[in-house]
């Protein structure tokens, strides 16, 4: 499967916005856009003047970077959302939380979409009880996500939920820290999405 590699620090840079890609480096000293809050290259530090498609695209990028797919992955999805009844940017929204990486990662068992992915496909959650490595599932309400009984005791799930007790969980999540199961109480309604996203911009792009 194809994957970006490359440094990730430089994402939040050119969106001029931290999207908490790092887990817990993003809360220390050690973040770059904390060192370096401005856009990656020798140009970066100038003014920068963007057209509309200009703003259509970098709110693009920075939800598709902030959630970790591909181009084809968020397109894919976007075209799955505008097919559904309703406001096409709050079901494109709804459906990118729904998914088992983010899920994983909203009730604090990973640091950061990209470490909840990689241990959603190495095997370590099981949903409804069955075993489950596609981390772009899409959960639905009241499914229940919990950490495999042999990866209760692995170190990086005991960090990230001992960092998460430090961390807002959404109220569409049930979580039962001691049991390391979390249940999708809710659809994740507009309100409840509270990372500076206009996804008005990614329809309009979307719609030309």
């Amino acid at each position: 499967m194809a994957r970006y590699t490359g440094a990730v620090c430089r994402f939040c840079r050119r969106e001029n916005q931290k999207l908490f890609l790092k887990g817990d480096r993003c809360f220390t000293e050690k973040c770059s856009f904390e060192r370096r809050a401005y856009p990656p290259g020798q140009h970066g530090q100038g003014r920068i003047k963007f057209s509309e498609y200009g703003l259509q695209l970098r709110e693009k990028q920075k939800v598709r970077r902030m959630y970790g797919l591909l181009e084809r992955q968020f397109r894919n999805l976007f075209a799955k959302a505008d097919r559904l009844r309703g406001i096409t940017g709050e079901n494109f929204l709804n459906m990118l939380e729904r998914r088992l990486d983010n899920v994983v990662y909203r009730a604090g068992f990973a640091g950061s979409r990209s470490e909840a992915r990689q241990l959603v496909r190495h095997g370590h959650f099981l949903v409804n009880g069955k075993k489950v490595n596609i981390p772009s599932l899409e959960l639905s309400k009241g499914d229940e996500v919990a950490v495999t009984t042999k990866s209760q005791n692995l170190t990086q799930i005991k960090a990230s939920v001992e960092a998460s007790k430090r961390k807002e969980i959404p109220q569409w999540i049930e979580l039962s820290p001691a049991d390391l199961k979390a249940k999708v109480r809710d659809l994740p309604a507009r309100d409840d999405i509270t990372a500076p996203i206009e996804e008005r911009l990614i329809v309009e792009l979307y719609s030309k």
